[in-house]
């Protein structure tokens, strides 16, 4: 009897053993992600930060990575990304010399990346001007920006690629979240290191509704979502919520994360990233 007793709990102790260390296994996190922003003066660019981090925070929650986001730019350094697999820039980019090569040395170690709208704005003169060629030129591919739609609005996007990880479960068309959409100096089709995943589709136009003439689309080819093949990493030209500046009020009128096909896009993409598969 005794010796019965002893193999029971022996049993016991071991099942308990085991579902621990399932537990503890299904607990840690595939990977990590750490954003940085600036979140200043754009109010359309504030309302998307704040948004982005409410939902990649429960994003994270649901789908079994971890989250960190800050402001402080001289994060970025070798040591501190070292504890991250995914970097995201949700507005704005480095400014100081070591800061982007800090950057630029994680890329070319295998770091992952995915930049929003803003994060890819180079216009000279101006506060962000062209002059970080590795990462407007060569990294990004797309220049200098050139001009934008006006007001942020919706648009229909063609999946360029569907077989991509980060497209291989979205339709071959949808309708975007409302955005400010941005035109660059470079003409991207012709970057052989450049794999185009979306882009604005001709039943778009006319997109935007003005008041300047210019601020309007009528037609053109416009890439809004792409890759570098010689990176992971990943640009997304949305990230500009409507806000309403016309009876400054400065309301929010529109959320980027209020769109499940885009937002699928978007987790898709991380969890690529996330994988170390280039």
């Amino acid at each position: 009897m005794l010796l019965f007793i002893k193999k029971t709990i022996r049993i016991i102790l071991f099942c308990l053993l085991c579902c621990g260390s399932v537990r503890a296994q299904a607990s840690k996190p595939k990977f990590n992600v750490i954003a940085f922003y600036t979140a200043k003066n754009d109010k359309a660019h504030i309302s998307f930060v704040h948004e982005a981090n409410r939902w990649f925070s429960k994003t994270a929650t649901n789908n079994n990575f971890t989250y960190d986001s800050t402001t402080n730019w001289n994060n970025l350094t070798t040591e501190f990304l070292s504890h991250y697999q995914v970097v995201l820039f949700l507005d704005t980019r480095p400014e100081a010399p070591d800061q982007r090569e800090a950057f630029k040395k994680y890329m070319e170690n295998g770091g992952a990346w995915m930049g929003f709208h803003f994060a890819g704005f180079a216009l000279t003169p101006s506060t962000y001007p062209q002059n970080w060629d590795w990462y407007h030129n060569e990294f990004l591919g797309s220049g200098s920006y050139k001009s934008n739609t006006w007001r942020p609005t919706a648009a229909i996007l063609r999946v360029e690629d569907r077989k991509h990880p980060a497209t291989k479960h979205l339709p071959e068309t949808f309708k975007s979240a409302p955005n400010e959409w941005y035109r660059w100096t470079n003409d991207l089709r012709t970057n052989p290191n450049i794999k185009i995943l979306l882009s604005i589709d001709s039943t778009s136009f006319p997109l935007g509704t003005g008041p300047k003439l210019h601020e309007i689309w009528h037609s053109g080819y416009y890439p809004v979502v792409w890759t570098n093949k010689n990176y992971k990493m990943l640009y997304v030209n949305m990230g500009h919520n409507d806000i309403d500046y016309d009876n400054k009020t400065d309301k929010e009128l529109s959320f980027t994360f209020a769109n499940d096909t885009q937002n699928k896009l978007i987790i898709d993409s991380l969890l690529w990233l996330g994988s170390g598969k280039k």
